[in-house]
């Protein structure tokens, strides 16, 4: 049942709210998002509840355009705002595992070609992206809703297939879409989201020497190996900045035109050993 109408929200702490804000911001900055993508935060007062900015690029997401949502992916008095259409990836991740805190959904450039490019993984070969060595499933669309959709999660259905290939991995691709991150907290997410689109940069490699990725046994006690368990001294580093809206860690990565960063995307796709013609039409 929506829960629209039905209750009034439930204030949050403005701190996490300002925090959401600031992960939008981050993001943005970083390259993960473009005018596209979203990140969200469980309501700190209430589980069934959660944070989500109104359908708008994440770059100029303000503290007045965050609405509550229900587990069932409605928003709770939307106020006249449109909320995202994929708000449901967020919800049924959060309804499946009550230890997910946070949620970004991205189309990050150099990640895309993992999910398309048959018998490339997207694995971790550095210490900051240790949370890859779970494994990072990849999620067909088709599967669950047919050889003709438009490839987004438009409903809880879908959003709940999602789910349930995500596991308990801390990302998860969608092939030929982009991919979903999972964390025990705002900055976590964050985190993993910005080093998954580093690590998927770094990977390729050169085309004659495949990189090695790090052992699962070095991946699982590494920088954030495991949901919600950050290494000593990683989190305060990471968050430096917070306020100031980007990670210090990295420099921020260059927007480029869409002509070029398809150019780009098919070079990955080819060093990788496939072509990014294997996504379905949608005509």
């Amino acid at each position: 049942m929506a829960l629209t109408g039905a209750v009034p929200p439930m204030p949050a702490d403005p701190a996490l709210i300002d925090d959401l804000v600031a992960a939008n911001r981050i993001l943005y900055n970083e390259g993960v998002v473009d005018g596209f993508g979203h990140v969200s935060v469980r309501h700190d007062r209430s589980p069934e509840r959660f944070l989500l900015a109104r359908s708008m690029a994440p770059g100029l997401v303000t503290a007045a355009d965050i609405m509550q949502f229900g587990l069932d992916g409605e928003p709770i008095e939307p106020q006249g705002r449109t909320p995202y259409l994929e708000r449901f990836i967020h919800s049924e991740i959060y309804k499946a595992q009550p230890a997910v805190q946070a949620i970004v959904h991205s189309h990050s450039p150099a990640v895309i070609p993992f999910g398309v490019a048959a018998g490339a993984a997207l694995r971790p070969i550095y210490h900051m992206s240790s949370f890859l060595g779970t494994g990072v499933p990849v999620f067909e669309i088709r599967d669950a809703g047919g050889p003709a959709t438009d490839m987004l999660i438009r409903n809880p259905a879908l959003g709940a297939a999602l789910a349930k290939s995500l596991g308990d991995a801390a990302v998860g691709l969608l092939r030929g879409h982009g991919n979903v991150v999972v964390g025990g907290s705002l900055r976590e997410v964050v985190f993993r989201a910005v080093y998954t689109e580093v690590n998927a940069r770094l990977q390729p490699g050169r085309r004659e020497r495949p990189p090695k990725p790090i052992a699962a046994s070095m991946a699982a006690r590494g920088t954030c190996g495991k949901r919600g368990r950050w290494a000593p001294g990683v989190e305060p580093r990471a968050a430096d900045s917070w306020p100031q809206g980007r990670l210090p860690l990295l420099p921020p990565m260059r927007v480029r035109g869409t002509a070029q960063r398809s150019r780009r995307l098919a070079g990955r796709c080819k060093r990788l050993g496939d072509s990014p013609r294997v996504v379905p039409t949608l005509a």
